[in-house]
Parts: structure tokens; sequence; C-alpha cells
């Protein structure tokens, strides 16, 4: 198996008595989409929030490219090239896809800020952004974002996160509130921005967890409970007594 590009050991975060993550470890590793399904309230999303930093750990450490990085800021993590997406679409409305896209560019390259030219005029920056809305399939890039369907705006999204360079994608639910066809095109996005990215996807779309996902980990109140290959998981004696009885059953 392949170094991780980002590691978790022991993580914790307690909210007085109540453990959202308790002790829980793994790898995200280049190239594979690592699915983490759990019932509500599993933890999930707050592990996605210690990983972006968005959360102190109460305990355990995280290791990206063999440094440790536990505590680290937002921004730190962020410049580092770990990147999220939320549960809710977090796009600036009232701009062009092109515009937005383009925003998220020049966050990357935080230097551009300091010329007096106009954003326009910053010729590397356009045509990364360009680059990046083509990749996801956004041709329209005139369009104003909040004229875009659901799945259009998670599209891009995904564009803007891109945008950054990362080298891990920590996706929460991409395909909540999607009709089929905007979901099938999310997933096919997904599975090609593998080839580029670790990437940890959560989301409730067993069917979907199960196509794409190379690794899948089964959070319940806030342990892991299995983890490994997705057809051993599936047969996992406390993957089924623990989740799969659920409402939310594969």
């Amino acid at each position: 198996m392949p170094e991780p590009v980002l590691a978790v050991s022991g993580l914790s975060r307690f909210f007085g008595g109540l453990a959202a993550v308790n002790n829980v470890s793994l790898e995200l590793v280049h190239g594979e989409v690592h699915a983490v399904i759990g019932p509500n309230g599993a933890g999930k999303t707050t592990l996605i929030n210690l990983l972006s930093g968005e959360l102190s750990p109460s305990a355990g450490r995280m290791r990206f490219e063999g440094h440790d990085i536990t505590g680290f800021s937002p921004d730190r993590i962020a410049q580092l090239g770990i990147m999220r997406s939320y549960q809710r679409t977090n796009i600036f409305a009232q701009f062009s896809v092109f515009e937005n896209c383009r925003l998220a560019a020049q966050a990357r390259l935080a230097s551009s800020w300091r010329f007096i030219r106009p954003a326009l005029s910053h010729r590397v920056l356009n045509e990364h952004a360009e680059r990046v809305l083509a990749l996801v399939g956004l041709s329209d890039v005139s369009r104003i974002a909040r004229t875009l369907s659901h799945g259009e705006q998670r599209q891009l999204e995904i564009a803007m996160t891109l945008a950054t360079e990362p080298k891990v994608l920590l996706l929460d639910e991409p395909l909540a509130g999607m009709s089929a066809d905007e979901g099938a095109r999310v997933m096919e996005l997904i599975g090609q921005l593998r080839r580029d990215h670790a990437v940890m996807l959560v989301e409730h779309d067993m069917d979907a967890v199960f196509k794409i996902a190379q690794r899948l980990t089964v959070m319940v109140g806030g342990r892991i409970i299995e983890t490994g290959d997705p057809s051993l998981v599936r047969r996992s004696v406390a993957v089924q007594e623990a989740y799969l009885g659920s409402e939310e059953r594969p």
C-alpha cells in the first residue's frame, strides 16, 4: 500500500462528556477514494472538521506527508493542500461561474494580491480557472452562480476547491439534494479526481459509495467499527449488527 498523504491516529474530540469522535485512526492515500459512512450522529462531519482544522482535537495526532500538523489552523492546513467541501453549497451566488473559480485560484496564489493590475489581467490565474471549470464540466462560465441547478452549484464548489491545487479532498455529502442524473455526473467527476488526489468521501448514498470507494470506514457513536475493502466491510458481522440494519441500509 502506498504511503499515506494524510494519516491520523487516536484522534478524538470531546464536547463536555460527549465523545463526538473517539480514538479514530485512518489513512488517506493518493489515488484512492476512502469513504466514511455511518448513521446520523456517527461523527463523520466532526471528523472532517478535525481534518480541515476547523476543530482542534482533544487527543490524537495528525500527520500530512509525514509531518505533524496536529492543531494547525484551517488556513495553514489549506495552504498545505488539504481542502474540503461542505454539506451546504458554499459559493458566491452573485458572481459568475468564472469569477467564483478565479477568486479561489487567486487565493491559492496569495502573492497575486500584491499586484496593482486588475485580476482579469492575470493570464495564469484566468487560464487555471478555465482549465478547472472545463475539468468539472461547467462550460458556460459567464452564468451567474445563483442561476445554476443544485448539482451544477456542487460542481462549481468542487471546481473552486480544485482551483487551490489541493492534494487531499474532503467531500462532505456531495450528492445531497441531487437528482439521479446530477449525482451520476458528480460521482463520475469524483472518480476522475482520485487519479491525482487522495479523496475522503462522506456520503449517505450507499449505492454510490459501494460503486466508487476503494476503501470504506464505518463509524458508529464516534468510533470506527470496521475499515477495509468495501466488499469485506459489507460482510462484517459488526457492521451488519451496528449499522446495516438501520434505515440507511446499503
